[in-house]
């Protein structure tokens, strides 16, 4: 497979197919890194909810399994001050389900977190030296970028913006991933949190790639073959493909999140920030409809998660994230290693036929 539009991503990171598996924080495995690797495509591994030791650990299994290049990805947010008066306003809205559910109202709150990139995790960096390195949120602080980059890795970042690509190229981003508001999970948007300059990945993916002079990754309602091709079509060097793996046999989602993405309708996801703080798109569930999927109560990232962790261990389903993009029905059983072969040859047969 030689004939790729533009081949700048597959040289600059040293993969096959311009394929890149989204990094699913709590969804994906190191089995399913290892496959898309070994599939010739960039397995990326989430850390941003592993410990030092599981990040460790991981970063082990993936080495002892592939010899590709793959991706470790980690957040880089500013950890919020504290806001007692926000979390009991928030805890309070919510108080009408603990009382249903029969969970204590007055337990303590548990704590959600996700943590951001840090000297701690930059050290794990160093010593394994993984190729590739992204971040999503904008990029750490210089310092510890300057490190990551000493190891030889190959920066990529999601920008949601043109101007957050420019910014993110101006700042020592090997490559850019252009993240459409049809994305599922977290938005990566970081210069500004107004959702109204949002754009659709196949509007801004041409906008950002005529921008910046580095490869740009499309990312946002790709999951098959026809949206590879229609982003490399587009100026993009590769797409990033998140959802469609979570229909995997190596991807790890809840039984609530599994029946979702094969029942719901194409209409029913939302951007919300209920279940942590900051706008993801999720399929819509209870908790979404009644209180409504944007509400200013919720805490900032990343706390808004704890009062609703005793409510999921009621009711998983109805108060928890189900994370998708907006071409989730799209998605079909298949391996990830198939998964990643397939996206590539059939988008590979339609630039042919151009």
């Amino acid at each position: 497979m030689s004939q790729w539009p533009d081949t700048r991503l597959l040289d600059l990171l040293g993969i096959e197919l311009p394929i890149i598996q989204a990094p699913m924080a709590g969804a994906t495995t190191p089995a399913m890194v290892i496959a898309v690797c070994n599939a010739g495509g960039l397995g990326s591994m989430p850390a941003a909810m592993l410990s030092i030791e599981q990040l460790r650990e991981d970063l082990q299994t993936v080495r002892e399994h592939t010899r590709n290049p793959f991706n470790v990805n980690f957040f880089c947010h500013q950890p919020p001050a504290t806001d007692e008066q926000r979390a009991r306003d928030w805890k309070n809205l919510l108080e009408p389900y603990y009382r249903e559910l029969g969970v204590d109202f007055d337990a303590p709150t548990p704590v959600s977190n996700r943590a951001p990139f840090d000297a701690a995790a930059c050290a794990v960096l160093e010593e394994f030296r993984p190729p590739v390195v992204s971040f999503h949120f904008g990029l750490p602080e210089k310092s510890l970028l300057d490190r990551v980059k000493a190891t030889g890795a190959k920066i990529l970042s999601s920008a949601t913006t043109v101007d957050e690509a420019l910014w993110l190229e101006q700042h020592g981003c090997d490559a850019i991933i252009a993240m459409g508001y049809e994305a599922g999970g977290h938005r990566g948007m970081f210069l500004s949190d107004d959702l109204s300059s949002q754009v659709g990945t196949f509007a801004l993916v041409p906008q950002i790639a005529d921008a910046v002079k580095v490869p740009v990754i499309a990312a946002g309602g790709i999951a098959d073959s026809r949206g590879v091709a229609a982003a490399l079509m587009l100026g993009a060097s590769a797409v990033q493909v998140g959802t469609a793996y979570l229909f995997t046999p190596e991807a790890k989602v809840s039984a609530s999140h599994h029946q979702a993405l094969r029942s719901a309708k194409e209409s029913e996801t939302a951007l919300t920030n209920l279940f942590t703080g900051r706008p993801a798109r999720g399929i819509f569930n209870r908790v979404m409809r009644e209180i409504g999927p944007m509400s200013p109560n919720a805490p900032a990232f990343p706390l808004a998660g704890g009062a609703l962790m005793p409510l999921r261990a009621k009711n998983e389903a109805q108060f928890s994230n189900l994370w998708a993009g907006q071409a989730f029905p799209l998605g079909e059983e298949r391996s990830s290693a198939e998964l990643t072969r397939q996206l590539a040859e059939g988008a590979l047969a339609k630039l042919a036929r151009r």
